[in-house]
């Protein structure tokens, strides 16, 4: 993975981080953790959408969609999670 890859991984996931937080109202975590829930919130959408049938199709714009569903649904497990402790 080149440098370029990297770069565009970084801003996919804050973007994708920053819609989360957006839509997901006050539960924000700076640039640097609206890329970790960006980054996480890829994974978990990959884990979670296929199995729900959703494809959203290739390009960048896909995958800031569909890290950006991740991030909703990480955000919203960890604003239960503040909740209950």
């Amino acid at each position: 993975m080149g440098i370029e890859s990297v770069i565009v991984w970084l801003i996919v996931g804050a973007l994708a981080g920053w819609l989360a937080g957006v839509i997901v109202k006050g539960a924000g975590f700076g640039v640097v953790g609206n890329i970790i829930v960006g980054v996480i919130g890829a994974f978990v959408a990959g884990l979670v959408l296929p199995s729900l049938g959703l494809n959203l199709g290739t390009g960048v714009v896909a995958a800031i969609i569909h890290a950006a569903i991740g991030g909703v649904i990480v955000l919203i497990v960890l604003s239960l999670i503040r909740r209950a402790a």
